[in-house]
């Protein structure tokens, strides 16, 4: 009887075990996955500010649908082109906030959560990538390339659009994890 009972043991142990190893397993594919995604938005919004730098510069714009148009434009300040002195502040603030989404376990909720955060933190990298490397009177003081226009909001670039679609997409993550849970538990 003994032995059976360290058996029993042995085995739940093992099944507890392998639970733990298989979520971790998990986590490593969401980050890696957020670190996949994260590189193709660097890349996409990298290369487009460089078509938009070779192509729309000295005033050239293009038209393309209704009030849809590319115009250069470089953005010193923080959102929307506010705040000006604020842009080297605003760079430390997303690279510390790229740091922490990929350091949260908000990534646990599955692949859509791991790629909100990728679409963050790529966007959040790529405007901190202008102004690291855009600089010409000090570090982080460069500025950002936008370039899309749709003349009644500011003008942005793809980064952008990673930072917004995927904080959209990670609170609709969030908060369907949490519906989920509730509804789980039986609580209103």
């Amino acid at each position: 009887m003994r032995v059976l009972k360290k058996h029993l043991l042995s085995k739940q142990n093992n099944l507890g075990a392998n639970a733990d190893s298989g979520v971790l397993a998990a986590e490593k594919r969401y980050r890696l996955l957020a670190l996949i995604v994260s590189a193709i938005v660097i890349a996409v919004d990298q290369a487009a500010k460089y078509w938009a730098l070779t192509t729309l510069d000295e005033g050239h714009v293009i038209n393309l649908v209704g009030p849809l148009r590319f115009r250069l434009v470089f953005n010193t300040g923080a959102a929307f082109g506010k705040f000006d002195s604020l842009g080297p502040v605003l760079g430390v603030f997303a690279f510390a906030v790229s740091i922490w989404l990929f350091s949260s376990r908000v990534m646990v909720g599955g692949r859509p959560s791991a790629i909100a955060v990728g679409s963050v933190a790529g966007g959040a990298i790529g405007n901190l990538l202008d102004r690291l490397f855009r600089a010409e009177d000090g570090v982080l003081n460069g500025a950002v390339v936008d370039f899309i226009d749709i003349r009644w909001w500011p003008v942005w670039n793809v980064a952008d659009m990673g930072i917004v679609l995927g904080a959209v997409a990670l609170v609709w993550c969030i908060q369907s994890r949490n519906t989920a849970d509730t509804e789980m538990t039986g609580q209103a």
